[in-house]
Parts: structure tokens; C-alpha cells; sequence
């Protein structure tokens, strides 16, 4: 028989979560009614002269989710991730198109979007493709003046530069469309609306209002997850597009590429794919970019796009964490369920880990050993340092949006000596959905 995994049971019981939530829904709804509206003037935005490189990426402003339901997504989200619930947008603030609840955590800031009515976007979307990753979305000091580059460059206009003003301040933002579904916008902050003041919980644009009683937020902010900002984005295209996007990366956006894996590096008996990394520069993202390459049996590329319309998109977010061990742990306890990584796995991972350190004059992994193999967690190693990473299942019953739990210390890399042993877990669990 089975034994019963204990980390399970050190956290909140199903119950008292779903209690939770019941006395939330019951004490934020009225509350929505009372909150004064701004009004808001939007118009055609033009660029404002800025002399600095308009493409040069000062953050990743945000990550925009299309949901069935934003207000239940927004639940999952922070009752299993520990998610701040911390600015809506909807009707009672007076958008009546969609309802946004922005999430953070860190310098992570997740949007979850659905829409009112079925001819809104996000509704076509998810009628296609389920829950996933529409808009990975970079500040920028002149979203025009970046859009107009952009489109310069051969980039196709998602959508053209807009500008919302409220009492607070300034929002501009545009957009260009990127592999699929995927699109990039460009944001541009003033006033009220400035980056630093949104990172420190300031008002995200107009329209939106904080949320003014939320009670897994303190629950939250007492048990914290440890994640702390997006360190890379990876995105799944169809077979032989890979360089045609790395070269789009390189043209439109003046990314450089950061690194390549071909199917030597990545493959095992049933499977195989390719996948180059794209760097913005300047540490703010990398954009890794796969495509399948042929096997015996499906990839995991394949399978993503078999069940996302055969469309690419965004497979998986990369969640950086300070502490992989402590933000495990938590997240487990908190019901997230991750890849199964057979003990075997363990059996060579340290001799090859210590080899490489040593090899280049670092230090070997400092955090416990054994508690790393109990919560189940990967490890590499490279010459800069190392790594620790982790993968959930997917976070919704299609087969496609995932989140990876990512540690660095020292390594820039991705984890190239993990790639078979997650490749096989990623296989023991298609071939469980008969996807293999």
C-alpha cells in the first residue's frame, strides 16, 4: 500500500481553506460597492523623445494570465503559491470589458484576466487554449518610443501605443505580437503609477483598487512561499521554428543569444527537443525558447502544443527563490504537487555535482542533503556554481502551463544535467495521460 507523503500534512487541512474563502466571498463583495471610482482618460499614445536605447528592458513589469475565472484563479493562486490578492479591476471600478486581479509576490507580478462577455479576446483564448500565459509584459523608460523600434525592427503591432491618465498618473503601453498567442507589451510609468512605487504595493493602473479584505493574505504574509521575481520565461514553438524565433529575438527585440541545448543534450530513449536561450541583457530576462526534435515517442513540445491548439506559447514561468528548500517545503505542504524524481536519481547526482564545483574552485552545495533528496529537488552544477530547480504538474488539467521553483548560487545555467532524469519523470507522467 501507498504510504501517505508527510509533508502533505503540515499544512492548512482543504477545509479550512475552503472557510477561508466561504467568509472571504462573503466580506469582500460588499465592500467592492463602496469603493469611489477615478476617472480615467485613455488615448492614442505618441512617444516622448527619450534619448536612451527605447528597447533597453528595466523590468519585467508584469505577466498577464487569460483565466475562465479570474476571481477563482486568483484563490488557487494565492491559497497554493502564497499569492498576494492585491488590486482588482472590474466592474465596480468601473471596467466593464474584463475583470483583472493582480497578484505579487516579491518583484513578481502576475495579472489574471477574463472576459465579460464572449467577444472579449481572453474568452476566445481560453476557449482554445484553457488557462495559460497571454502577455509577458517589460517596462521600459517610452512604451512608444520601444513599440515604434519595434515595429521598425519587423515586429507585427499586437496592438498600438495607449495612454491611460488618471489623478495618479500616466500609464502608457503597447504591444507587439510574439510566437502564437504570445504577445510582448511595452509599459511606460509616471506619477502615482511609477515602477518603484508599484513595487512597493502602490496602485497598478487605473481601474484598478486594492482589495480591501482578503484573509489569505495575512495567512500569507505569516507562512511565506520565498518566491521572488520571474528569472526566466520559456516558450514551446512548432517543429522548425526555433531559429526562425531566436532570429525574431535577435532582430526586433535585441535579445542575444544566451545559450543552446540541442537533442544531444536533451533526450532520452523516447524523446527529444532543442532549446536556445535569449537574453534581454542587463539581467532582467531570458526568454529560453524549445521546439521538439524527432524521437520514438512524443516529446513534452509536442504534447503542449497537441493540447494548446497546436499553437505555441508559454509553456513555463521560472519563479526565483533564495531558499529552494525552505519555498519546497511550504509549497508542498500548501498542496502544490511537483514531479516525482525516482531515488535513483540521488544515487549519482552528488559525485557529478562535486566534480564540476571543485573542478572550478566552488564551493560544495551548502543546504542539507538529505533534505534535498526527502522534498525531492534537482540539483546541477556548471563553472559558475549551482543550482537547485524543481517542477510543478501542470496548473490546470490541460497539459501545458507549469511554474519551475528556481535557486541560483552562482550558476546561470538552466540545469543541462538534469535534463534526463526530467525528461523521464516528464515521460512517466505523460505516458499516465496517454499522451506519450
Amino acid at each position: 500500500m501507498t504510504q501517505p507523503d508527510p509533508l502533505r500534512r503540515m499544512g492548512p487541512s482543504p477545509i479550512d481553506l475552503v472557510r477561508v474563502a466561504s467568509n472571504q466571498l462573503n466580506r469582500i463583495l460588499p465592500l467592492h460597492r463602496s469603493i469611489d471610482m477615478t476617472t480615467v482618460t485613455t488615448k492614442p499614445a505618441v512617444s516622448t523623445g527619450a534619448t536612451t536605447d527605447p528597447l533597453r528592458l528595466i523590468d519585467v513589469d508584469h505577466v498577464r494570465f487569460y483565466v475562465g475565472n479570474a476571481k477563482q484563479a486568483a484563490f488557487f493562486y494565492a491559497s497554493c503559491f502564497g499569492f498576494q490578492v492585491d488590486q482588482f479591476s472590474d466592474l465596480t471600478t468601473g471596467q466593464r470589458e474584463q475583470a483583472s486581479y493582480l497578484l505579487t509576490q516579491g518583484n513578481i507580478r502576475i495579472v489574471l484576466t477574463t472576459g465579460l462577455s464572449k467577444d472579449h479576446p481572453a474568452s476566445d483564448e481560453v476557449k482554445l487554449y484553457g488557462d495559460g500565459v497571454k502577455d509577458v509584459a517589460f517596462n521600459v523608460q517610452d512604451a512608444a518610443a520601444a513599440y515604434e523600434r519595434a515595429i521598425a525592427n519587423g515586429a507585427e503591432s499586437a496592438y498600438e501605443p495607449i495612454e491611460h491618465t488618471d489623478d495618479y498618473g500616466t500609464v502608457v503601453r503597447a504591444g507587439i505580437k510574439c510566437y502564437g498567442r504570445a504577445v510582448h507589451s511595452f509599459i511606460s510609468r509616471t506619477g502615482g503609477y511609477g515602477l518603484e512605487k508599484v513595487r512597493d504595493g502602490g496602485r497598478f493602473m487605473p481601474t484598478f483598487q486594492s482589495v480591501p479584505f482578503f484573509p489569505l493574505n495575512d495567512y500569507n504574509k505569516a507562512n511565506p512561499c520565498g518566491l521572488e521575481y520571474v528569472d526566466h520565461c520559456v516558450g514551446n514553438v512548432e517543429l522548425g521554428g526555433m531559429n526562425k524565433w531566436v532570429e525574431w529575438y535577435e532582430n526586433v527585440l535585441e535579445f542575444k543569444l544566451f545559450k543552446h541545448f540541442d537533442d544531444n543534450d536533451i533526450s532520452t530513449e523516447y524523446s527529444a527537443l532543442m532549446s536556445k536561450v535569449m537574453d534581454s541583457g542587463f539581467g532582467v530576462i531570458k526568454m529560453p525558447i524549445n521546439e521538439p526534435a524527432e524521437g520514438k515517442k512524443k516529446s513534452q513540445i509536442q504534447e503542449y502544443l497537441e493540447w494548446h491548439n497546436m499553437t505555441p506559447g508559454i509553456q513555463h514561468l521560472a519563479l526565483r527563490t533564495n531558499d529552494e528548500l525552505a519555498s519546497v517545503a511550504e509549497l508542498r505542504k500548501r498542496g502544490v504537487n511537483f514531479l516525482r524524481i525516482p531515488d535513483t536519481y540521488y544515487e549519482g547526482v552528488w559525485d557529478r555535482v562535486d566534480e564540476m564545483l571543485e573542478a572550478h574552485g566552488h564551493e560544495t552545495v551548502q543546504e542539507n542533503r538529505e533534505r534535498i533528496k526527502d522534498l525531492g529537488i534537482l540539483v546541477d552544477a556548471d563553472d559558475e556554481g549551482y543550482l537547485l530547480q524543481l517542477f510543478t504538474m501542470p496548473l490546470q488539467d490541460r497539459p501545458t502551463l507549469f511554474f519551475e521553483i528556481i535557486c541560483r548560487r552562482g550558476s546561470q545555467s538552466f540545469g543541462k544535467g538534469n535534463f534526463k532524469a526530467l525528461f523521464e519523470s516528464l515521460e512517466l507522467e505523460q505516458d499516465r495521460r496517454g499522451n506519450l
